[in-house]
């Protein structure tokens, strides 16, 4: 999921460079939601591995 956030945030900035804003904003956003989701993911799965007590490898 990472991976497509930053497919978008490079096609976001190659459209920004070329002047397409509205393809650009609309590259961001998607970009900015799937990290943030993510983000969210990590940490869900970080506090349950905690839980868990399992230690990191």
């Amino acid at each position: 999921m990472l991976y497509w956030a930053l497919v978008f945030l490079v096609v976001a900035i190659v459209a920004g460079l070329f002047g397409f804003g509205g393809i650009a904003s609309a590259s961001a956003g998607i970009a900015q939601i799937l990290f943030f989701v993510f983000l969210v993911l990590f940490v869900i799965a970080l506090v349950a591995r905690a839980v868990r007590g399992n230690a990191p490898r």
